[in-house]
């Protein structure tokens, strides 16, 4: 029974994901309701606010989403490049910042206009969770494991490096995707790697 109201509950909240993530791609962040989203996820309202409690509840949950689909295909990306440091950062890094260039929520984020702490772009910008916390353990940990002559402090501080020029790179493209992920990666692979650069 247990495992029956678990189930039930983990698709009520991709049932509301699903409809925040359309209903903010599509007319932003700052517009949505809670009693808009409900009823396009087809709840009630205080079903909504059972399950979430607030709307910022709800920003978090959509963006540790969507992060989660991002590091899902960086890892992919990742992998493919696995036997070559800055070629595995280049494909990382052309990987993500071409999915938000292609990704409406991402979009709808950057484009949206600033409307203080419960604006979504703070996740990108001043919050360091889920984003920079996630993004960072994930990678950290890959590394430590792809890439074991890399001594842990350069480890540590090429991580935070791809991951803060990545995000900024998003946030405030200033070339291509392919451009920007070699320039990235390279500056990953000299901090990481200095006498092979």
């Amino acid at each position: 029974m247990t495992r029956f109201r678990e189930s039930v509950r983990s698709l009520l909240r991709e049932q509301v994901l699903d409809a925040a993530h359309r209903l903010v791609a599509a007319d932003g962040w700052g517009v949505l309701r809670m009693t808009t989203l409900a009823r396009a996820a087809g709840i009630s309202r205080q079903t909504l606010y059972n399950e979430f409690g607030s709307k910022e509840a709800i920003g978090t949950a959509l963006i540790q989403r969507e992060l989660e689909g991002f590091l899902v295909g960086i890892q992919r990306e990742l992998d493919a490049h696995r036997g070559e440091l800055e070629e595995a950062a280049a494909a990382g890094v052309g990987y993500t910042l071409q999915q938000a260039v292609d990704n409406p929520l991402v979009k709808s984020v950057l484009v949206a206009p600033r409307g203080g702490e419960d604006d979504l772009l703070a996740y990108l910008t001043t919050r360091p969770e889920p984003v920079f916390g996630t993004a960072m353990a994930m990678l950290d940990a890959y590394a430590a494991e792809a890439w074991p002559e890399v001594d842990e402090e350069s480890r540590g501080l090429a991580v935070e490096a791809i991951v803060r020029l990545t995000v900024s790179h998003i946030v405030q493209p200033v070339a291509p995707p392919e451009e920007s992920a070699r320039r990235i990666a390279r500056i990953t692979a000299r901090i990481a790697c200095p006498r092979e650069a």
